[in-house]
């Protein structure tokens, strides 16, 4: 019989065998954590207490773990790092240069969350010496690549300001105009006329106009809003 005639359509496990991971990309995350205190944009940054770039601020992140989604990791590294949890987080964007990482080539998918300074309690956790809030306008050095995914991720919070309520994130649920413009001035570093800005606002059909007033400084009681739910 010949050879040929041979059964040759049956796999070996061999025939499917995964290149082990040192070929390939690692996953990690990083969370993004703004906030507006005072007159100022502010970010969590994390005081790394490991090589590389040990005793440099960063963002909270790391690897992957398996079995884990993206979003889970983000949340427990995040709770790892600075004792934050239970907040909203939207993914960033997906950094990838192979350069970005001293140790290996990793992809990192960054989130990022805009919340109340008050809502926290933060403390550095088992894998940071220290934890600060700093200045989006004021950073220190930088590891990693942080300083270019801090950077998109300003653009991107500046960007959302305009077709979303995100702004409702760092304000009481009941607030004047006024309060509502002076966090846009902060997150766009610039300031921005009253008039125009309200009649933008108030065009964009985003807000409810309630029957409560406050006292807004020395003038006349202001009128309260608060974003509609949708």
């Amino acid at each position: 019989m010949s050879k040929s005639n041979k059964n040759t359509s049956t796999s070996s496990p061999s025939d499917f065998f995964i290149p082990a991971l040192k070929d390939r990309p690692s996953v990690a995350v990083d969370t993004i954590i703004f906030t507006v205190d005072g007159k100022d944009l502010k970010v969590l940054l994390i005081k790394r207490k490991i090589e590389p770039f040990k005793g440099m601020w960063a963002i909270p992140g790391g690897f992957v773990r398996m079995g884990e989604t993206l979003e889970q990791a983000a949340r427990r590294e995040l709770f790892e790092e600075t004792n934050v949890s239970n907040i909203y987080l939207e993914q960033l964007y997906t950094f990838g240069d192979p350069g970005r990482d001293p140790r290996a080539w990793v992809v990192t998918i960054a989130y990022f969350a805009l919340i109340s300074s008050e809502r926290l309690e933060i403390k550095a956790d088992t894998d940071a010496e220290d934890v600060d809030w700093f200045s989006m306008y004021s950073l220190p050095p930088l590891a990693f690549d942080h300083d270019k995914i801090l950077k998109y991720a300003l653009e991107r919070l500046r960007n959302k300001l305009s077709y979303t309520t995100i702004g409702f994130q760092l304000l009481p649920k009941k607030f004047t105009l006024t309060e509502l413009q002076k966090v846009y001035e902060i997150i766009l570093n610039k300031p921005i006329d009253k008039r125009n800005f309200r009649k933008k606002i108030l065009s964009e059909n985003m807000l409810t106009e309630l029957e409560e007033t406050k006292m807004d400084g020395v003038h006349r009681p202001a009128r309260l809003y608060q974003f509609k739910e949708a």
